[in-house]
């Protein structure tokens, strides 16, 4: 995740592409904004997907309940 990579288009990333496959955001599948947040259980399927103003504290019931 350090290296700077393309999430929208021909040459999005593969993990970018497969999270935007699994989970549409409310403006369609593109990422339209930094920060916008997949939440991923413990065998890879994307379980949600977040807008970029959501606050991360807003997640934190979710990923408690993913962990148990």
């Amino acid at each position: 995740m350090a290296d700077k990579v393309d999430v929208n288009g021909a040459n999005a990333h593969p993990l970018w592409q497969y999270l935007k496959r699994q989970k549409r955001g409310l403006l369609g599948q593109a990422i339209r904004w930094n920060f916008s947040k997949f939440l991923v259980d413990r065998q890879g399927r994307v379980v949600a997907r977040f807008a970029p103003f959501t606050r991360p504290e807003k997640l934190a019931a979710r990923i408690e309940a993913l962990l148990k």
